[in-house]
């Protein structure tokens, strides 16, 4: 139903009242005029980009419920005029229109030096770097790795699909035991999943924070993201893993979904780290 139709009706239904209150119609109708005049779209929060609205990602993809609660972090923190964007080669890259926010796209694997990179020209700045599992854990790798090491004060979100979704489903590290994949067409055995945050934790310094949250529990993934930004803020690197679906290339019905991703949460512990 538009917004129009609403209002036509609203009309109609006060100016055929019988008790014709002209009292309604003065508080009603411009009310309803000075909210078609200032956007025609859904209302959404000051960083959204409302042009790029509905969203590029695929039908059940996890991207958006991460970004929508970013999104909702940024502005209740109110420091969208202080955050710069990036995003990785892959479907995070679908992002690069979401918000409106600084935001550069990077070679695959190259977002996290970046990010340093921007944090160093201007430390005033809160610089997230937005990767998938593979631009992290993969050809990132060293990056994200020696990023933690240093204690760089960047934030970094890793969507963890455990495949390489925008190029057809290949295996990546984050791919679990016996999971089919377009390069794994019996099942994944040849390595053991990798666990980022685990790894991270080792070797990160007691006031970093990582963490790993789940598309399937969004409230609580807010939260961490929050934590994120605000380590982040008191000078520290922080990583938040969130685990996310792919129904396209995991070729599963909604239902299928739905229980693959209780697997994962019980493969890829939740929480803070």
């Amino acid at each position: 139903m538009s917004a129009n139709f609403v209002e036509v009706k609203c009309r109609k239904a006060i100016s055929n009242s019988s008790e014709g209150k002209k009292g309604d119609n003065t508080k009603i109708l411009p009310a309803l005029e000075n909210s078609e005049k200032e956007t025609p779209y859904p209302r959404f929060g000051g960083v959204y980009k409302i042009e790029s609205k509905p969203h590029k990602f695929c039908p059940g993809c996890g991207h958006p419920i991460v970004l929508k609660m970013l999104g909702q972090v940024i502005d209740e923190m109110e420091i969208g005029q202080q955050v710069v964007f990036l995003v990785d080669i892959g479907c995070s890259l679908l992002a690069w229109d979401f918000y409106n926010l600084p935001t550069s796209q990077t070679h695959h694997g190259r977002t996290v030096p970046t990010a340093v990179g921007f944090k160093m020209a201007d430390p005033g700045k809160i610089v997230i770097a937005y990767v998938g599992d593979g631009g992290a854990y993969a050809i990132g790798l060293q990056h994200t790795i020696t990023s933690c090491l240093r204690n760089d004060p960047i934030t970094t979100i890793v969507v963890n699909n455990t495949l390489y979704a925008m190029t057809g489903g290949q295996s990546a590290p984050t791919t679990i035991d016996k999971q089919i994949t377009t390069t794994t067409p019996g099942g994944k055995s040849e390595f053991t999943t990798l666990k980022g945050p685990e790894l991270l934790k080792s070797i990160a310094k007691p006031q970093a924070f990582i963490a790993r949250g789940s598309t399937d529990k969004p409230l609580v993934l807010k939260q961490y993201l929050k934590k994120a930004l605000e380590t982040q803020i008191k000078g520290n690197f922080s990583l938040l893993e969130a685990i996310s679906a792919c129904p396209v290339n995991w070729r599963t019905n909604a239902e299928q979904t739905i229980k693959r991703m209780i697997e994962l949460e019980k493969i890829f512990k939740l929480g803070e780290l």
